[in-house]
């Protein structure tokens, strides 16, 4: 899922710069909560969930807070990090060549100052990346 277009729309409409129209207030303060209990039914029926980044709402640089929408659907921040790596690669059937550091996977590294297994939005200061073998951020 990408529960971040439902938590953006909803922080619109319960904003002070709220553009929307009534009707669509009404929606948008629906969605976020709905997108979440969807999520974790899923999650706890065992559906193996894959990370949603591109939803076309939210600004660019925000998808890293998807994670830490997930951890309150219910799913364990390392669960949260499979859903964006081992799970994503095999949803999209690539998983013999992304989703997880191993000899001859193309990889593109991110690192954290503190752990995100104890606190998954660390994923959202993200302090080095690598992409291909190049440094991006460090």
């Amino acid at each position: 899922p990408t529960l971040l277009a439902g938590d953006f729309v909803a922080r619109v409409a319960s904003g002070p710069d709220n553009f929307l129209t009534p009707n669509q207030t009404a929606k948008a303060l629906e969605a976020g909560p709905l997108m979440l209990e969807m999520a974790r039914r899923a999650h706890q029926g065992g559906v193996r969930i894959a990370f949603g980044t591109d939803s076309g709402v939210s600004a660019h640089g925000d998808n890293a807070r998807e994670f830490a929408l997930l951890v309150r659907a219910g799913l364990t921040p390392l669960e949260a990090i499979q859903a964006a790596t081992v799970n994503a690669a095999e949803h999209l059937r690539l998983q013999d060549q992304i989703g997880r550091l191993a000899p001859g996977m193309a990889a593109d590294l991110i690192a954290v100052e503190g752990d995100p297994l104890t606190d998954v939005t660390e994923l959202e200061r993200v302090a080095f990346v690598m992409k291909g073998g190049v440094t991006y951020l460090d």
